[in-house]
């Protein structure tokens, strides 16, 4: 199964496109749709929009899994990453994608086994499940591949995650 892992944003938006086969996966790609803060606020929607549907076109997955937006600060940001997810989450449905989504922790749990891991400690643990030589940069790029490995792990019980 071919699974497409995005970690919202609209400044960057990360993605990872994994392949699972049972308990081992692969990494396909991965990487970052990058808007300028200098940009109209509608036409970086555009620019996240066309971006995903890019990549869906390029890889063919056959799901998608989002991880859900956490913010406890700026609420301006808030509203407008939530924007962009809003769109991210549009380009997945235009093109008859399930969606699943996944909390920070659930995402820490499926990949280092606790919770409360550190980024720094589901980095490495990216770099060592999908045998890569080094961690994934961007960040976000990392959290999205992260994402796409905690929906591969979820794949026996993945209804439960099925956005509604």
């Amino acid at each position: 199964m071919i699974i497409l892992g995005i970690d919202p944003g609209i400044a960057i938006v990360g993605y990872g496109i994994i392949e699972c086969n049972g308990n081992h996966s692969k990494v396909i790609d991965y990487g970052c749709i990058t808007t300028d803060a200098d940009i109209f606020f509608p036409e970086r929607l555009k620019i996240v929009y066309n971006g995903v549907i890019d990549i869906i076109d390029r890889y063919n997955p056959e799901e998608v899994a989002l991880e859900e937006l956490f913010f406890n600060k700026n609420v301006k940001t808030a509203i407008k990453v939530g924007h962009a997810r809003g769109v991210e989450i549009l380009a997945c449905v235009n093109k008859n994608l399930p969606i699943y989504e996944y909390t920070p922790l659930q995402i820490k749990q499926s990949v280092v086994g606790y919770g409360r891991a550190e980024k720094r400690q589901v980095q490495e643990m990216v770099k060592i499940l999908l045998n890569l030589k080094e961690i994934p940069k961007p960040d976000d790029a990392a959290d999205a591949l992260a994402v796409a490995i905690c929906h591969g792990s979820s794949l026996n019980f993945k209804e439960s995650f099925r956005m509604k």
